[in-house]
C-alpha cells in the first residue's frame, strides 16, 4: 500500500521587466501620431479648398490665415478677455449643475420613494430645450450674468442627472446582494459598492454636460453680451471679419477639447479600481 505525497508546485510566474522610459515615450508618441492623422487631414483639406477654388476664400479663409488671426487676437489680449468671460460663466454653470444633479441623481436612483415623487416633475422640464427658454431667462433675470449662468445650469443638469440615475440603477445586483450577505449596512453598500460602480456612467453625463455648457453659453452670449466667445463670433459676423469669426470658433473647439481631456483624466483617477 502506498500513500500519495504532496509536492509543492514550482512558481512558474513569469515576471516581465517594466518597459523603459524610452519605450514608454515611443508608445505615447505612436498613439499621439495615430490620433492626429484625422485632424491633420482635415486641416490640410481646409487649407487647400480655398486656395484651389473649391470654396470662396472670402467665406472660408485658409486655415493658415485663420491661425495668423488667432495669434493676432491672442497678442492684443482680445482673445483672452473673451475666453476668460466665457470660461468663467461655463465653469460656474457647470459646477452648479454638477453639485445639484449628482446628489439628486443618486437619491432618485437609490430610493424608490424619491423616484416616485420627483420623476414626473423632472420629465416635464427635461423635454424642454434649453435654448427655447433663453427668452424666458432673459425676461426673468435680465441680460446680465445671472441669466447666462442659469441657462447653462439648466442645460447641464439633465445629462448629469439622467446618467447618474442610470449609473445607480445598472449596478450589478449580485454585488449588492453579496455585500448585504456579508453584513454591510445600507450606507456601506451605497458608499462602497453602488457609488464606485456608478462613477463611469456619472462621468459620461458630466462630459456631455461640459460640451453642453459651452454650446449653450455661446448661443446665450450672442444676445446682449459685451464679452465672451459668442459675442466675439457675433461681432465678427456683423462686421464681416470672417477670419476673426473662425478664430472664435476654433477657440470654442479647443476649449471643449480641454474640458473633455481634464474630465477624462479625473475619471481615470476615480476609477482606478476598474483596472
Amino acid at each position: 500500500m502506498w500513500t500519495r505525497r504532496w509536492f509543492p508546485l514550482a512558481d512558474t510566474t513569469i515576471t516581465r521587466p517594466a518597459p523603459s522610459a524610452a519605450v514608454r515615450v515611443g508608445r505615447l508618441s505612436g498613439r499621439a501620431a495615430k490620433s492626429s492623422v484625422a485632424i491633420l487631414v482635415f486641416l490640410a483639406v481646409w487649407e487647400a479648398a480655398p486656395r484651389t477654388g473649391l470654396v470662396d476664400s472670402i467665406f472660408l479663409p485658409p486655415f493658415s490665415r485663420v491661425a495668423r488671426t488667432w495669434f493676432a487676437l491672442a497678442a492684443d489680449g482680445q482673445l483672452w478677455e473673451n475666453l476668460g468671460a466665457s470660461l468663467g460663466r461655463a465653469l460656474a454653470g457647470f459646477l452648479l449643475a454638477a453639485l445639484v444633479a449628482v446628489p439628486l441623481g443618486l437619491l432618485i436612483g437609490w430610493y424608490r420613494l424619491a423616484d416616485e415623487l420627483l420623476t414626473p416633475l423632472l420629465e416635464v422640464f427635461r423635454n424642454t430645450a434649453a435654448l427655447a427658454l433663453l427668452p424666458v431667462f432673459v425676461l426673468l433675470l435680465g441680460l446680465g450674468e445671472t441669466s447666462k449662468i442659469s441657462l447653462v445650469v439648466f442645460a447641464c443638469v439633465w445629462p448629469i442627472l439622467l446618467n447618474t440615475i442610470s449609473g445607480v440603477r445598472t449596478v450589478d445586483p449580485l454585488l449588492v446582494k453579496s455585500a448585504r450577505s456579508l453584513g454591510f449596512r445600507p450606507v456601506q453598500v451605497f458608499a462602497k459598492i453602488v457609488l464606485p460602480a456608478s462613477v463611469p456612467t456619472v462621468f459620461t453625463g458630466i462630459r456631455l454636460a461640459a460640451a453642453s455648457s459651452i454650446l449653450v453659453l455661446v448661443a446665450a452670449e450672442m444676445v446682449g453680451a459685451k464679452a465672451g466667445l459668442g459675442y466675439l463670433i457675433n461681432a465678427a459676423q456683423y462686421n464681416f471679419e470672417v477670419p476673426d469669426m473662425y478664430a472664435g470658433i476654433v477657440t470654442i473647439s479647443l476649449l471643449g477639447l480641454a474640458f473633455n481631456r481634464a474630465l477624462t483624466a479625473l475619471e481615470r483617477r476615480l476609477s482606478r479600481w476598474r483596472g
